[in-house]
């Protein structure tokens, strides 16, 4: 018996029968419609046993999914266990509006629900501040108290659903809320699971919707960690985002590199403020974007899954397999959706939903055909979901792990990617890490030269998109059935932010800021507990924010 059969052998008794008794697979058994068997892992069974070159490059690269370094995959059975969490990005006007939302979707067999906040909240502010004025509810919910997250989660059993937060800068102040709505509920923090996005270093690069500069923004992060750590274990404390970074417009090494420099950067605060890597490091997350290349994208997840374990395992010590795990939530790409002939986007994110499935996501939410022209209608959110479904529950490449692994065109690739997302590594580690280099400008600046030369190739016709550059319609009206955001949400948000500051302790929301104030002017005092008893008596978002602005200052590039 070669080292190949014996791993697979020890894989097999270790790691899938360990997993099959907790946990068994979907059906009895796997068949294609011809009733042909379906194994659970396909390998290079006997090109291995008779090669020992082709067993050590299989193991050394590839392995065994569920094991280091899990280029095949975090689970040893993937989805013949389960599927990936079905989400769809949801979130607009008032609260109720979104709730209504919400149920509809989970009514629909969506399985995680993922939230789109307004731009006010995302940056810390208040309703009726007057530089929100026109922008409430127009991108995601408008949250500006306990009151709207309790609405918000109104109905939804937090210790059943998960729930996953699109907010950066305040994501400590809104994952207070829902640890707050929880209690509430009789939820036990530990029982509660989902993610918030937490990245704000990504925000500096491609998105803009920071608050506070680098250093506190690092402090409010690992305080999480260390948080959630103790109280909250289920809960993914940050999830490093590629989504953003690619929407500005990088390759997939771009996304795939400065990702991970920024997971770098995570890491080494964490271990700075006097983590231990193994304490957060499970609770690490990512989010991908999925793009039109197929083969390229599948080829991208695979690599930085095995980019990271080597990372996490090399470079920080991290001794937990859990540790090594690149887990990640994908996005169909926004920025490849077209304003002209928006049926041909149904199709567009069906081939990236089912690159991110044969790339193995955790979980995933595939955008809506009209998402180029306004916040997707009901109906267009159904055919999304659906598309998930189908690729579910009809396609059959949820049967086999990894299926396309051992193509020379995808494993080529993945090669490929790996080598030379690790050489941006390497020069992003020489300028002294991800935050230096951004501060440089250097990632802003490697994101515009790709975005500028992307979009050169569309202009000159080199790179076709379809009713856009090619095969257009000469004249296209606009769907008739496109969401439209009620003017009157503003007015409607700001009169329950007032009933709420009207009808709330006073002298327990001054005395709970007080505290916050003076924690933040205490760089080694921990903040997140103050949150949640800050929020718990209807201090508002704004509030604390403003209170942190007053110690912290806010960033200006």
């Amino acid at each position: 018996m070669n080292q190949f059969t014996e791993r697979k052998a020890a894989w097999e008794e270790k790691r899938v029968s360990k997993l099959l008794a907790k946990a068994p697979e979907r059906q009895p058994e796997f068949t294609t419609s011809s009733g042909i068997p379906v194994e659970r892992l396909h390998t290079p069974d006997a090109a291995a046993e008779a090669c020992p070159q082709v067993a050590g490059e299989y193991l050394d690269k590839l392995g065994f999914p569920g094991e280091y370094p899990f280029t095949r995959g975090v689970q040893p059975t993937m989805y013949r266990g389960r599927f990936w969490t079905m989400r769809q990005y949801a979130g607009f006007g008032t609260a109720a509006e979104s709730n209504r939302r919400y149920k509809y979707l989970l009514a629909q067999g969506q399985t995680g629900l993922s939230v789109a906040f307004d731009l006010p909240t995302q940056i810390g502010y208040d309703a009726d501040d007057p530089i929100c004025l026109g922008e409430v509810g127009k991108v995601g919910v408008a949250i500006s108290s306990l009151a709207d997250m309790e609405t918000l989660l109104d109905g939804i059993p937090l210790d059943k659903v998960s729930i996953s937060m699109t907010i950066n800068a305040p994501a400590a102040i809104l994952l207070a809320m829902v640890i707050a709505v929880a209690r509430q509920q009789g939820v036990d923090s530990r029982q509660l699971r989902g993610t918030v996005q937490n990245d704000i270093l990504k925000e500096y690069i491609a998105r803009g919707t920071y608050i506070f500069p680098p250093a506190p923004s690092m402090r409010l992060i690992t305080d999480l960690f260390r948080y959630c750590a103790a109280d909250v274990p289920n809960w993914n404390t940050i999830s490093i985002s590629g989504y953003h970074i690619r929407e500005a417009g990088s390759t997939a090494v771009q996304e795939v590199a400065f990702t991970l420099a920024n997971g770098i950067e995570y890491v080494k605060a964490a271990i700075d403020a006097g983590l231990a890597v193994d304490d957060f490091g499970p609770q690490l997350a990512f989010f991908f974007n999925s793009h039109n290349n197929f083969l390229e994208e599948v080829a991208k997840f695979r690599a930085a899954r095995r980019i990271w374990a080597a990372i996490m395992r090399g470079r920080f010590g991290a001794q937990d397999p859990k540790s090594w795990q690149l887990r990640f939530h994908t996005q169909t790409a926004g920025s490849t959706l077209t304003a002209q002939q928006p049926e041909n986007n149904i199709v567009r994110v069906t081939l990236q939903a089912l690159a991110a499935v044969l790339g193995g996501t955790q979980s995933l939410h595939t955008n809506s055909k009209d998402e180029a022209l306004a916040l997707p209608s009901e109906a267009a959110v159904e055919v999304a979901l659906r598309t998930q479904q189908i690729i579910a529950y009809e396609s059959g490449v949820a049967d086999t792990v990894d299926p396309l692994a051992g193509s020379y065109a995808v494993e080529h690739l993945t090669d490929e990617i790996e080598r030379r997302a690790l050489a941006y590594i390497e020069r992003i580690d020489a300028m002294g890490g991800a935050r230096k280099a951004i501060e440089a400008g250097y990632i802003q600046g490697e994101i515009q030269d790709a975005a500028y030369a992307a979009l050169r190739g569309v202009e000159s016709g080199e790179q076709v998109v379809v009713g856009v550059n090619k095969f257009q319609h000469k004249q296209e009206a606009l769907p008739s059935d496109l969401l439209k955001i009620d003017e009157a949400v503003q007015a409607e948000q700001i009169a329950r932010l007032r009933t709420v500051r009207a009808n709330r302790d006073a002298v327990k929301v001054a005395g709970a800021l007080a505290r916050i104030q003076a924690a933040a002017e205490d760089p080694s005092a921990p903040l997140m507990s103050l949150f949640i008893e800050a929020v718990s008596v209807y201090a508002t978002l704004g509030e604390i924010c403003n209170t942190l602005r007053g110690v912290f200052g806010e960033y200006r590039p």
